[in-house]
């Protein structure tokens, strides 16, 4: 109830001011609201910007590999260049030996529906063993597959492999958790502009999930990924 007087005396004191002055208001609001979501954006991929990797020779060897999900089609027969990407990525970290073991972390909501299924089949047509490839079926969204991949695998230190856009939202949930992560960017499709605004968005929400402390829809008990001790050859 006082929150409803509360809407009221607002909307009473709106209606109450000249359409000039409620026009300057509105458009100092708006400016105001715009520039915090903007340096908000920004401060996330500054804050981060040590631990993105671009070129692969410059790696650190971890052994794991974290690959985040995506759709394979953005359309029938269209195909999602951001998943074929990352994909590429995470076979060149596997070859040029930066990784080891590889945890697929994506959206498994219906029996058609698999990306960590998806990612799976293509790597092993890529030539990457099956033994070294783990799926992870509850990485729902960046925030599940980040802190499952600590919790629930136990993929510490761990590289991320996606876009750098994602990259960054991804260094920070982790920092926020203290997990050991570095991200290697898979590179970007020439038109993007409609995902890097969404991705925005998406910033805001992690934070607001964050300061919430929204936990993965999923836990479970550990399922650690095999021993990161291994020879290189």
């Amino acid at each position: 109830m006082l929150k409803y007087k509360g809407y009221t005396k607002i909307l009473s004191f709106l209606s109450k001011l000249p359409l000039k002055r409620f026009a300057r208001y509105f458009v100092i609001i708006s400016f105001a609201f715009a520039g915090l979501i903007i340096t908000l954006d920004q401060g996330i991929g500054f804050y981060v910007r040590k631990d993105i990797y671009t070129d692969i020779t410059t790696v650190p060897y971890r052994p794991y590999g974290v690959l985040l999900g995506t759709s394979k089609y953005i359309a029938p027969n269209t195909p999602n260049l951001f998943y074929n990407n990352r994909l590429m990525a995470a076979k060149n970290l596997f070859d040029t030996q930066k990784i080891s073991y590889l945890l697929l972390s994506g959206d498994n909501r219906t029996l058609y529906y698999n990306e960590p299924r998806t990612m799976a089949r293509d790597l092993k047509k890529m030539g990457i063993d099956e033994k070294v490839l783990f799926p992870d079926y509850a990485g729902f969204r960046t925030l599940d597959s980040i802190i499952r991949a600590k919790e629930v695998f136990k993929a510490e230190p761990m590289t991320i492999i996606t876009q750098r856009f994602h990259c960054e939202r991804a260094l920070f949930i982790a920092k926020y958790h203290h997990i050991d992560a570095i991200c290697f960017t898979a590179d970007n499709p020439d038109i993007y502009t409609m995902t890097r605004i969404r991705e925005t968005f998406a910033r805001i929400l992690m934070l607001w999930e964050l300061f919430t402390e929204k936990a993965p829809y999923f836990l479970g008990d550990p399922e650690p990924l095999p021993s990161q001790e291994i020879e290189l050859s």
